[in-house]
């Protein structure tokens, strides 16, 4: 297993494909972009599946989720997830995805036995879409998620970040678009993980600001007041249900007591926590000729320092240099 000193257990693991993506959104990266990873740094396909068979085979991963950057960027992503769906025990295999592209390709996605996507949508109006993503692609992403959901990966579900003063309007529209098309809606606080280090936390829409807006909107309750386990999201029943609605408070409402992630960086890097400040380097020790058993033995051992808690509230609290696209979600 891959244990901490306190006793959580990672069992789903978040595999970022690429750093590089197609959207410009002002709480990842600067409008100009970033500088993305030399071609010969990145893991190749291989590399990937290697890995990938060593967490589920060897330490106890029951969950994958494909990230990036914007993983549909990946070409061998449908060869990826056909071998890693192949795998026994099979995993449950996932894909976080801005949506463009995922019109072309979810079909074949589906095929290759992947169980959903998770899809990000912050507004449903193309001139705030152009203003936070810095790209006209509103329609793309819109298609993608009625693609995802005609081929079967669902529940298709979306998450969306609210900015104060840029779309913090749109909690009650973006949940009623959502349950029109049977996507489960989650509502993400704004994290520090921008490459510009400019979020702050007065900016930042709560999680107790985003359930007063949804409140005052719909009747919700609690989906399981008593326990949610590892789950990230706090889930509330619409009307009664069975269409639900999902607030994750990774800043005001942190979840790290239950946490069962590792992430594993398209650079072959093992991150234990989001806000990490250390890594683990993987891939050098395989290009080294490293046996799966010392591949073993390094994860563990990365997994093992992990942290209590992100630290957000400390005051010695610092960034990760990583922004998130870089890190994978």
């Amino acid at each position: 297993m891959l244990q901490d000193s306190f006793g959580r257990v990672a069992t789903d693991l978040r595999v970022s494909l690429t750093d590089r993506c197609n959207l410009r959104c002002s709480y990842c990266m600067p409008p100009e972009g970033l500088e993305w990873l030399p071609n010969p740094e990145l893991l190749t396909a291989d590399e990937i599946v290697r890995l990938v068979t060593i967490g589920v085979e060897r330490l106890g991963i029951t969950e994958v989720r494909y990230t990036g950057g914007e993983p549909l960027l990946r070409r061998e992503l449908v060869d990826i997830v056909t071998r890693t769906t192949a795998l026994g025990p099979t995993p449950q295999v996932s894909l976080t995805t801005n949506g463009i592209g995922l019109s072309r390709m979810a079909a074949s996605l589906a095929a290759a036995g992947l169980h959903r996507v998770n899809v990000s949508l912050d507004t449903l109006d193309r001139e705030t879409f152009k203003k936070l993503a810095h790209r006209d692609r509103l329609a793309d992403v819109l298609a993608g998620l009625e693609a995802a959901h005609a081929s079967g990966l669902r529940p298709v579900k979306v998450n969306a970040v609210l900015m104060r003063g840029i779309n913090d309007h749109e909690a009650v529209p973006l949940l009623r678009y959502c349950l029109e098309r049977e996507y489960e809606l989650r509502f993400i606080e704004q994290m520090p993980l921008d490459a510009q280090h400019g979020w702050r936390r007065e900016n930042m829409i709560t999680a107790d600001e985003i359930l007063v807006r949804l409140q005052a909107a719909f009747d919700l309750t609690d989906a399981d007041p008593v326990e949610r386990g590892s789950a990230p999201a706090e889930l509330f029943l619409v009307k009664g249900g069975p269409a639900r609605v999902g607030v994750i408070g990774s800043v005001t409402r942190p979840f790290c007591g239950a946490c069962d992630r590792v992430r594993l960086t398209a650079d072959g890097q093992i991150r234990n926590c989001l806000f990490a400040t250390d890594e683990s380097d993987l891939r050098s020790a395989m290009r080294s000729g490293a046996s799966d058993d010392e591949i073993v033995e390094r994860w563990r051992s990365a997994v093992r320092i992990k942290k209590a808690g992100h630290g957000i509230d400390d005051p010695t609290f610092l960034q990760p240099s990583r922004p998130m696209s870089a890190i994978g979600g």
